[in-house]
């Protein structure tokens, strides 16, 4: 596969896998990945190690991708990333850029609002909690 965007829309679709060899496959060796504003992943097995990470803290992933553009070997993305972990799930908006060379990319960074995030992870906790009080409540026998 050497079309940069069906490279990049297979790696987001292997992070929906929980499998972080599946996603490296997809990379290059000196790749650099960067999820702003915190400090950039640089080279395969560190990435393959930090995603390792994150998938175990996770019970899911979706990406939603809305919009894809590439020029060259340059990938943009428009997308939400949707992560659960049990009956909780934060759904976010997320820009990514890449860039692929010889079919692996060798550049992610994506960036997203950070407040917006908040929003997200506090409106699944709400939901989450909300759930738990209806299960709670519900439960109760009538009559007393």
């Amino acid at each position: 596969m050497t079309n940069p965007s069906e490279v990049v829309l297979a790696l987001l679709r292997a992070t929906e896998t929980l499998d972080e060899a599946a996603v490296v496959r997809h990379m290059g060796e000196k790749v650099v990945w960067r999820n702003m504003p915190f400090p950039a992943a640089r080279g395969k097995k560190t990435v393959e190690r930090h995603l390792g990470l994150m998938n175990r803290a996770v019970t899911g992933v979706e990406v939603r991708v809305h919009h894809i553009a590439a020029t060259g070997n340059v990938v943009l993305t428009q997308r939400t990333d949707v992560i659960r972990r049990g009956g909780f799930e934060a759904a976010f908006w997320v820009c990514g850029t890449f860039v692929v060379k010889d079919g692996k990319v060798v550049l992610w960074r994506d960036h997203y609002d950070h407040a917006y995030v908040a929003g997200a992870f506090l409106k699944g906790l709400a939901k989450l909690a909300l759930g738990a009080l209806r299960k709670a409540v519900f439960a109760q026998p009538v009559g007393r």
